[in-house]
């Protein structure tokens, strides 16, 4: 057998080497493009992502929001659709479940006669017989709250959209970036506050940088949003299903 010249075999030994390194390098390459397929946001700093969010958060007709949130008041569960002219869902406590639902300013309360009872909420007091008697007679219906009585901003609260977004969405601190990871199914990147007060906030990587979900610092809750600029039917209740108590509600157990 003639053997081949040294040139012809150092040329066949570099063309799989050549071969194997290019292959490597664009495998290489897919590998360290965390943002290919993205809306890009993922390149930005921390502040421009968290900007970026809050931007297209304050641009959004409606959006649910579910989750816990913990205040100095206690725990509440929320599931919430919101617009900016009001808003329906649940939110739940310790003790109680309510339905809430805001059509402009006319804002409704649907609970059962627990919850209109009165006494502590701790069953520390009982209700009173007319107390008990007016609970029996909005069980289960919706209640229009006058706009001067005081319990009409607390539960307003649970419906305004932009109240709640400016407030539960805030950040403290100095902004760093955190992992990329998913919130429902969409890819997300974190944007970590600083450290004990700034909470942390991933924004989806696909579509528009909306914020998905939100980790109160703290362990003041965590809260997802979804449905974004989705609609929904939004309308006062019927007149069988709705009492009108007055001027002033009872006091709740709430």
């Amino acid at each position: 057998m003639t053997p081949l010249p040294t040139a012809t075999r150092a040329r066949r030994a570099a063309l799989p080497v050549a071969l194997c390194a290019g292959l490597t390098a664009m495998l290489t390459a897919c590998g360290e493009d965390p943002d290919a397929g993205t809306n890009g946001v993922g390149k930005l700093s921390a502040t421009e992502i968290e900007t970026k969010a809050r931007a297209t958060a304050d641009a959004a007709v409606s959006v649910r929001l579910s989750g816990t949130l913990v205040s100095k008041g206690g725990t509440y569960k929320l599931n919430m659709r919101l617009k900016h002219d009001g808003g329906t869902g649940s939110v739940t406590s310790k003790d109680n479940t309510f339905e809430v639902l805001r059509v402009g300013k006319a804002l409704y309360l649907k609970a059962d006669a627990g919850f209109w009872s009165g006494g502590d909420g701790k069953g520390d007091e009982e209700p009173s017989e007319t107390d008990a008697e007016a609970a029996g007679k909005l069980d289960d219906k919706y209640v229009k709250v006058p706009e001067g009585d005081p319990a009409y901003n607390q539960f307003r609260g649970f419906t305004d959209m932009d109240v709640l977004l400016e407030g539960l969405l805030g950040m403290q601190g100095e902004l760093s970036k955190g992992d990329r990871t998913q919130v429902g199914g969409v890819r997300t990147i974190k944007v970590i506050g600083g450290e004990g007060e700034g909470g942390t906030l991933d924004v989806a990587l696909v579509g528009k940088p909306y914020p998905l979900q939100f980790a109160r610092a703290g362990g003041a809750g965590v809260l997802t949003l979804g449905d974004w600029d989705k609609d929904f039917p939004l309308a006062a209740p019927s007149k069988d299903e709705t009492v009108d108590y007055g001027r002033q509600l009872p006091k709740t157990s709430d």
